[in-house]
């Protein structure tokens, strides 16, 4: 299709050449360092590893000649800082981190400062950017920044002076319009589209672009929320247009040199996502991948049905001898009853969630039996915002319990639910092995992922699932 100003008109062979009128083609162009090939060459702006990755990629690449950080690389704490694997090998690793920050260049998080993601958002983005990341989740495209993840040979290479080689991606555009009703919030989006998309591989290897009047609509933590899931849609990269939002994002962050406007006036893409704001209800992703989402109302008209439907393709492919049973989940009248609820890491701590969930709970008592609720912030600047405002305060009185800026809950170190307890997550995944369970060892935990606004309704009502 091709873009015009609002206009989405189907394409023709002559139309092709506006490809380079994407963000897309503008920021791979300049990042391409050897134009002389079908491939690009790139070379980032910056590159992240978290400290399961960057042990390797900094021994790997000292064998192989390092003398320095030639670009910044940003080596964040916030994965195994609470790994219970004994001895003294956790905190090792992050002496090692600050040794080599020393001794190259780079930046050191400590521990409990920042989730990997928010700290390169808030420290490392900037309009037409671009940042390799070893964690899958490395997305920053709603601030104007392409992040791309990859395995840790990729920034070894960047380490030593070499090129990330690709083929120019497809680019999808995402044209974003409507307004989100009251309650829905950016997992709820972010989960209708990849339940739209993952299935049949449309945007995997792709960039997806986001254009459109939907956009001004979204504060810059929804559009960030969004963006960070992109990743379960197995898309290559994320980038939007930037306004007047995102440039009041780098404004208080006292970064407002690293903003430009980033917009589309016409443009050729190669496939097309119609995100139409106003038909996104509140999602859940059943066990065991963000794929398989509908929304909250759909499984609430019959919840055996679907529970039924998830729990035995679970079993079929765990093929454990302990079985997910769902279904025990439902009351006599068919109520869900939840155990455990976690809104946490790049995509559940942001600022704007946790806000929300205080609000919906202050003043209310979230119980005492089996269902319990944690929270963890994004990163320091974000937790003492929300100390100073008082929903922490409101947070601790309603009976959640609140923890620190940590990825854990998103790969299973943090708040492991019992053995086929029901945990509803704002995080980025749900896989059957990420959670803490150990499916080869007959231990199963169900965990569904939801949106913040949708687990804090659910803490009111006393686990009971609510949107």
């Amino acid at each position: 299709v091709v873009y015009d100003n609002g206009n989405i008109i189907k394409a023709t062979e002559n139309d092709k050449n506006l490809y380079t009128s994407t963000l897309t083609y503008n920021i791979l162009n300049f990042h391409n360092i050897k134009k002389d090939d079908d491939l690009l060459h790139i070379r980032f702006d910056s590159l992240t590893s978290h400290d399961i990755t960057y042990v390797n990629i900094i021994q790997t690449a000292k064998a192989s000649g390092l003398k320095k950080f030639d670009m910044p690389y940003v080596l964040t704490n916030c994965h195994n800082s609470l790994c219970a694997v004994g001895g003294t090998i956790n905190e090792d690793d992050h002496r090692f981190a600050l040794s080599a920050a020393k001794k190259y260049g780079g930046i050191f998080v400590p521990t409990n400062y920042a989730v990997i993601h928010s700290y390169n958002r808030e420290m490392m983005s900037g309009s037409n950017r671009m940042i390799l990341g070893s964690d899958s989740h490395t997305r920053y495209g709603a601030l104007g920044t392409m992040g791309i993840g990859e395995g840790g040979g990729e920034l070894t290479k960047q380490l030593v002076g070499k090129t990330y080689d690709i083929a120019y991606p497809e680019v999808v555009l995402v044209y974003v319009h409507g307004k989100v009703n009251k309650g829905v919030g950016p997992h709820d989006v972010a989960l209708d589209l990849i339940a739209s998309t993952y299935a049949s591989g449309f945007v995997k290897n792709c960039v997806m672009e986001f254009v459109g009047p939907g956009i001004h609509n979204l504060s810059q933590d929804y559009r960030n929320g969004i963006d960070v899931m992109t990743t379960e849609a197995t898309c290559l990269s994320s980038i939007w247009e930037t306004d007047e939002v995102t440039q009041k994002y780098y404004e208080v962050r006292n970064r407002l040199n690293d903003y430009k406007e980033l917009k589309v006036d016409k443009a050729y893409y190669d496939k097309y996502i119609d995100l139409d704001l106003d038909k996104v209800e509140c999602m859940i992703a059943l066990p065991s991948h963000p794929s398989y989402a509908i929304s909250i109302n759909e499984l609430k008209k019959d919840p055996k049905k679907y529970f039924k439907q998830a729990q035995d393709r679970q079993n079929e492919q765990l093929k454990s001898k302990q079985k997910m049973d769902l279904l025990s989940k439902i009351d006599e009248n068919n109520n869900i009853h939840v155990d455990q609820a976690i809104i946490a890491g790049c995509s559940g701590g942001i600022y704007e969630n946790i806000v929300y969930a205080s609000k919906v709970l202050k003043g209310h008592n979230i119980g005492k039996d089996r269902f319990r609720l944690s929270v963890y912030p994004d990163s320091l600047p974000s937790n003492l915002e929300l100390v100073k405002n008082g929903y922490v305060a409101d947070l601790l009185e309603s009976g959640v319990v609140y923890r620190e800026a940590f990825c854990g809950p998103c790969f299973g170190a943090g708040d492991t639910p019992a053995n086929n307890e029901l945990s509803i997550r704002h995080t980025t995944r749900n896989f059957p092995n990420r959670e803490g369970s150990k499916p080869n060892e007959d231990q199963i935990s169900m965990v569904c992922l939801m949106d913040a606004r949708s687990i804090a309704a659910t803490a009111l009502n006393k686990g009971i699932l609510t949107a």
